[in-house]
């Protein structure tokens, strides 16, 4: 069995249950030392071989697979979440093709994990209800669809969330003030929830030198848009607003005592 295991942002305590349970039971884990701190593999057995994918190419990876029993226990461990330009596309197919029983555990995300530790929430009602992942084109350019661009995407107005473009700072913020006004809130967040983690808050017109400040150009996200910003929410959520009944709930009048929850505990 082969896992795809995603290792959560970077602290060992937030990979999920099942995840650090497959690197208890691996006999072989294939990592990136260049994303994934090396706490994480303390989840290990002493005895489980370890390959780093950091100096690997695609090809190396898959004769590691290829080098073992069907029997053997790999863990592939990825960064964040395997979902997220997690490139296990091309290793799914080889595993379909070859016959081999995989399985893909989902990690925390970078966003996620930055938006706990500026406490905010990314889908603010009256301010933002979708939420956009992206990146530069950069090298890998050809990956990009026509019309998949920042600018493009930044004229929506929604929480936006760029990865892997923290190495040109100054296009990528060209590319957002396509769309946002410069006064929009932002924040980078480098290697966030590591023990050397760097966040800093800024705004749109000066997220290039935010990024600047950090010395980074790895391991850098930029989170953009008015759901960052200072203060209360602007308005209330109507899930739980009394007068907004749901499948559970009946909504209530002012005053009403229709609709409030029974204080009977759930057995």
């Amino acid at each position: 069995m082969i896992s795809f295991v995603g290792a959560g942002p970077g602290a060992p305590d937030l990979l999920t249950i099942r995840g650090a349970e497959r690197l208890r039971q691996a006999d072989v884990v294939v990592w990136a030392s260049s994303l994934v701190p090396v706490e994480v593999l303390h989840h290990c057995r002493p005895e489980a071989v370890r390959h780093d994918s950091a100096v690997m190419t695609l090809e190396d990876v898959l004769e590691v697979f290829a080098g073992v029993e069907n029997s053997t226990r790999v863990v592939r461990l990825h960064s964040g979440d395997p979902s997220l330009y997690g490139a296990i596309a091309e290793q799914l197919d080889w595993c379909r093709a070859n016959g081999r029983a995989f399985e893909i555990i989902p990690g925390v995300t970078s966003v996620a994990a930055a938006a706990a530790v500026l406490e905010r929430e990314l889908t603010v009602p009256t301010v933002a209800q979708s939420v956009v992942v992206t990146r530069l084109p950069g090298r890998t350019a050809a990956s990009m669809r026509p019309g998949e661009g920042v600018a493009a995407l930044a004229g929506v107005g929604v929480t936006m969330a760029v990865l892997l473009s923290g190495a040109r700072p100054d296009e990528l913020q060209a590319e957002l003030l396509g769309g946002y006004p410069p006064e929009t809130p932002a924040a980078v967040a480098v290697r966030v929830t590591w023990p050397d983690q760097v966040v800093v808050r800024t705004t749109v017109g000066e997220v290039a030198d935010a990024i600047r400040s950090t010395g980074a150009t790895r391991t850098v996200l930029v989170l953009v848009g008015d759901a960052f910003g200072d203060g209360p929410a602007p308005a209330r959520s109507h899930l739980y607003a009394p007068a907004h009944g749901t499948t559970f709930r009946l909504p209530s009048r002012p005053g009403s005592t229709a609709g409030r929850p029974s204080r009977r505990p759930v057995r």
